[in-house]
């Protein structure tokens, strides 16, 4: 476990979580790249039975140290901005080893995109194959890309993070998907390498995955039968995690022998799979480290009270925006254990990152918000004119600030008054 009790403090890895905490401050977000790396290649072993590219999901956590990492293991890159594209050149990615997928590219990420080089632009409809053809006339070069098929299947998730139903704005139906691949196939600056989906997120189960395969095979085949002949498939990302004990996290194993059995009984030489992990691989691996400033006893008795700390929904979101429960710790408990809604200083009733949890705190208690390693920072904000958090890496029995406190200075850097 990246982050257990040593001597009775929780830590990070060899690294207590206090010691950070009085070096960097609080709100902190701690990382364990060990955790991370470990992930990683347990990934790569569980789908170690075909040919796979994993791509890194960068908007589950974009901080240049963690890609940068990522890079050095040999990590792909799944990105749907032209920020994240700018994010993964700056800590070393390839380009070459770039998906860059999302529904609105607009025409200066189309053209960085085919300037720098990457892998394969995701096509998500005809509008967007227009432009990408034409950009890449105009600037003299061969755009390759796949299209993103939306193959109408229910993954059983929340629906903010369900992207795989007919009614869901990404990707087109198949019947459409033919058109677009014989459309792309005769552009002279268009070089179709692939065909994409992703269904959602927080997936539990291999079924919705191996239905998905089944239909981007099927058509797979068709349009082999029309010449165009395609050499990578992605069947996206979105595998679950369990963020309480009760929750099913994705068996990934499993999933790995049941995708290699699917290619098996096929003839000819089977696609490279391209698999978009973001969430699975960093979630665990990082906390959100924050102390009680206050607490304030339950005016009813029996109900649990208000343990006010210095993090909140601008820094975690997931909770007010998916009802999202994540476990919470005292870094070193204190007193009797109580019940506390746990809430951060921001002027809304849904600034509460956890509620009615049994905890023995007192005033200035450090607690860390657990399985915050995705969607965390990366969606964090300066809401309430609040600065942003720290963010640290820790490397077994060592720790590095890889990206400093914003300040007050840096809330209004860009602003001028009138």
């Amino acid at each position: 476990m990246p982050f257990a009790a040593r001597d009775g403090q929780l830590a990070a890895n060899s690294v207590p979580l206090a010691t950070i905490a009085a070096a960097v401050g609080t709100p902190t977000y701690v990382y364990s790249w060990p955790d991370m790396a470990a992930r990683y290649r347990f990934l790569k072993s569980a789908f170690r039975h075909f040919d796979c590219r994993v791509c890194y999901a960068v908007k589950a956590n974009a901080n240049l140290a963690v890609l940068a990492r990522f890079a050095a293991l040999g990590a792909s890159f799944d990105i749907v901005s032209g920020g994240e594209l700018e994010r993964v050149l700056r800590a070393g990615g390839d380009a070459a080893r770039v998906v860059f997928s999302g529904v609105g590219k607009s025409v200066a990420e189309v053209d960085f995109a085919i300037k720098a080089g990457v892998g394969c632009l995701n096509v998500e409809g005809a509008g967007e194959l227009e432009r990408v053809a034409a950009r890449a006339a105009l600037l003299g070069r061969r755009a390759p890309i796949a299209v993103r098929v939306n193959p109408d299947i229910d993954a059983d998730t929340h629906p903010y993070i369900a992207t795989g139903l007919k009614e869901s704005k990404f990707g087109v139906p198949p019947a459409e998907a033919l058109a677009l691949y014989r459309q792309a196939a005769q552009a002279e600056h268009i070089d179709v390498v692939g065909i994409a989906c992703h269904i959602g997120s927080q997936i539990g189960t291999a079924e919705p995955y191996l239905e998905a395969l089944e239909r981007l095979l099927a058509l797979l085949d068709d349009l082999a039968e029309t010449g165009i002949a395609l050499r990578q498939l992605s069947i996206g990302g979105g595998f679950g995690i369990a963020y309480q004990p009760q929750e099913r996290a994705l068996d990934l194993r499993a999933l790995g022998r049941r995708v290699a059995a699917a290619l098996a009984v096929r003839s000819g030489q089977p696609p490279t799979v391209l698999v978009e992990p973001g969430r699975t691989l960093v979630a665990t691996a990082g906390i959100l480290l924050t102390r009680v400033e206050y607490l304030k006893p339950s005016a009813t008795p029996g109900q649990p009270g208000f343990a006010v700390v210095d993090a909140a929904m601008n820094d975690l979101l997931r909770p007010a925006l998916y009802q999202a429960r994540h476990p919470v710790r005292v870094v070193a408990p204190a007193g009797k254990r109580q019940r506390w809604h746990i809430v951060g200083p921001v002027c809304e009733s849904a600034d509460c990152l956890a509620w009615d949890r049994r905890l023995a705190i007192e005033t200035g208690s450090l607690l860390a918000v657990e399985v915050a390693g995705a969607y965390g920072f990366v969606q964090s904000s300066n809401y309430n004119s609040r600065p942003r958090a720290a963010e640290v890496l820790v490397d077994e029995d060592r720790f590095t600030v890889v990206r400093q406190r914003e300040t007050a200075a840096d809330l209004w850097r860009l602003e001028r008054t009138a």
